[in-house]
């Protein structure tokens, strides 16, 4: 678990709403905050909700300390009655949401938190910052896992994020259920499966390729993998045979025409005796490059800059919005930007066969469950107190059943409507 004090991961604003909150009497009202999506990223047909671990360890972390709160009054940003309020923060409220893994869709409240509204307020940022990385994270691996086709991933992409992001990136990524991560602090803290070859710098390092490969088997062993393309890949793979035997285990290639290079590797593979020496491709992969190596004899994928970065939707687009006040429903109206007050109850309906066919959400009120109704919601903290979660392989089984959930249109790796559409009917 990282270290990091969570406390000023806040936006200023929320300060200044919680000083003015406090001074004109309003703080202490009732309030619930929900997180979701107005839409989802072009070309995705689901959203996967990640990061609520991590995310209530953050909360139950977040106070504020001498030295934070002496740096916040003395640039102003809170006054003395504001200060002394952040001195005795301890969030006593609830959080409610989907479970991680699970699929949401446009409106989709996929967060709830209650309590009074300065306890509430300040966490926005700190909640919209988890949720947005880990969710944009987890959808865009769920597509390269969907892609792969039951051939194992690996995440490498720690190198093209923040060190703190690539540590987040590869537990969402786990979650969505790559095999492997090359991070070893999402090892050590979350138990994740690593795994690692060389780098290039390593072959250019020896005098030739034969030495580099020959010092790797001899600390490693042949149940490793060597990358086989920093000169000529086919004599690569010669020179690695030749010093590993047919026994090695695996070749990894990081560049060219992979869709040609790897059906070239198998067949000079078996012709050397190495017919159980499995192929692993990396190099800028994402979810389409994936899908277009499917018939091709690739046995792993290594993903980087597009698993880190969400594969081009870095963010879910997430938004933290209030709306409800003392038990009275709150609507924002503005233009493109209009809520729906209330909190919100939802569930996923499905078919007798377990497709999931409609996500029902009511306002104020309790869906008229159905039978083969799912509930989607589920209790977080309960009065500031963090209640069991699942763990992250229990949450990564439930993602797994989920994607089968839905129609396989949904799976599609084009644009189009998202994979279950959400009804919002009226409070009974």
């Amino acid at each position: 678990m990282s270290t990091l004090r969570p406390a000023l991961l806040t936006d200023h604003y929320e300060l200044t709403m919680v000083s003015a909150a406090l001074r004109d009497g309003t703080a202490d009202r009732r309030c619930v905050f929900e997180v979701f999506s107005r839409r989802l990223p072009a070309g995705r047909r689901y959203g996967v909700v990640a990061g609520t671990g991590r995310l209530v360890d953050l909360i139950r972390d977040f106070r504020f300390d001498p030295a934070e709160i002496d740096f916040l009054r003395r640039t102003g940003v809170v006054d003395d009655r504001a200060a002394r309020w952040l001195a005795d923060y301890r969030f006593t409220g609830d959080v409610d949401g989907y479970a991680e893994g699970e699929l949401f869709f446009p409106g989709s409240p996929i967060l709830t938190v209650s309590g009074t509204f300065a306890e509430c307020v300040v966490l926005e940022t700190l909640a919209l910052s988890v949720l947005n990385h880990d969710s944009a994270v987890a959808a865009a691996a769920a597509r390269m896992v969907t892609a792969a086709r039951g051939r194992a991933l690996i995440e490498m992409g720690s190198r093209r994020a923040h060190e703190e992001a690539a540590v987040a990136a590869a537990r969402a990524a786990y979650l969505a259920g790559f095999r492997f991560t090359s991070n070893l602090a999402a090892g050590q803290r979350y138990g994740i499966p690593t795994a690692g070859t060389a780098a290039h710098a390593f072959t250019l390092l020896h005098d030739d390729e034969q030495a580099a490969f020959a010092s790797q088997v001899a600390t490693l062993g042949k149940d490793t993998t060597l990358l086989v393309d920093t000169y000529d890949i086919s004599q690569g793979i010669r020179n690695a045979i030749a010093v590993a035997g047919p026994e090695l285990r695996a070749v990894r290639i990081d560049s060219g025409d992979l869709a040609v290079i790897a059906q070239q590797s198998r067949e000079l593979l078996d012709s050397l005796g190495a017919t159980e020496t499995k192929i692993i491709v990396s190099g800028d992969l994402d979810e389409y490059a994936i899908a277009s190596l499917a018939a091709e004899p690739v046995d792993m994928y290594g993903a980087g800059t597009a698993v880190v970065t969400g594969s081009g939707a870095p963010t879910a687009g997430l938004v933290y919005k209030l709306v409800e006040v003392e038990g009275r429903p709150v609507v924002k109206r503005s233009e493109h930007k209009a809520t729906i007050g209330g909190r919100k109850v939802a569930v996923r309906r499905h078919k007798p066969t377990g497709t999931a066919t409609e996500e029902v959400i009511v306002p104020q009120g309790v869906p008229d469950r159905q039978p083969n109704d799912r509930l989607l919601q589920r209790s977080f903290v309960v009065e500031g107190e963090a209640v069991a979660l699942p763990t992250l392989d229990e949450s990564r089984e439930h993602l797994r059943e989920c994607l089968i959930s839905i129609p396989w249109e949904g799976l599609k790796l084009s644009g189009g409507d998202p994979a279950v559409p959400v009804t919002v009917v009226p409070a009974s």
